[in-house]
């Protein structure tokens, strides 16, 4: 990723130094303007191959941490829930309370 960022702002860094000498440092708005533009098509176009490497990490990645956030934690109510519906004797924090008659 970092090496994916350096590229883009050395293309951005070149097309500024190209559009100097070509003579548009007279006007600095169009040549800052014109060199974003240009770098911006031209990674577009380069860089295809890396970006595409940079976005199957970062999906893998996002997927790795939803799958982990979906496993069901043991000290978690759900897991208790679960195991009181499959008949498992699961314990809890507090005994339970007598029964009590008030007549």
């Amino acid at each position: 990723m970092v090496r994916y960022s350096l590229l883009r702002i050395l293309i951005f860094f070149g097309f500024l130094l190209l559009f100097w000498l070509i003579g548009l440092r007279d006007n600095p708005v169009l040549l800052l303007g014109a060199s974003a533009i240009a770098s911006a098509a031209a990674s577009y176009i380069l860089l295809r191959g890396m970006r595409d490497e940079v976005t199957a990490r970062l999906m893998a990645r996002h997927e790795a941490k939803l799958e982990a956030k979906q496993q069901v934690d043991p000290t978690s109510d759900e897991f208790a829930e679960d195991a009181e519906d499959e008949g498992v004797a699961g314990s809890t924090d507090a005994p339970p309370e007598p029964h009590r008659n008030d007549r």
